[in-house]
């Protein structure tokens, strides 16, 4: 029973290690983790932030869309066709 408890406590302290070292490489991956494979492959490029849109609300129905979806007209932005052609709601 002592073994057993042993080995427990030093599976927990190995795991503990473990995440220490992975954290101190820079998540990379460490001993045993997803870091570069054996044949040198560069490591993954970081993400890049996309541009954000602005949202703009429909005249008729309030709706926000992003303003690359919409449509203009009469001055005032729209969320479809249907939209422009009734016009601002009142």
């Amino acid at each position: 029973m002592r073994n057993l408890l042993l080995f427990v406590l030093f599976l927990i302290g190995l795991f503990y290690v473990r995440r220490a070292l992975r954290r101190s490489v820079g998540g990379r991956g460490g001993i045993g983790g997803k870091g570069n494979d054996a044949a040198g492959a560069a490591p993954e490029a970081p993400r890049k932030m996309l541009d954000a849109e602005q949202m703009v609300a429909c005249a008729h129905c309030g709706l926000h869309v992003p303003e690359s979806e919409g449509v203009r007209g009469n001055g005032e932005f729209y969320c479809s066709d249907e939209h422009r052609r009734l016009g601002v709601r009142r």
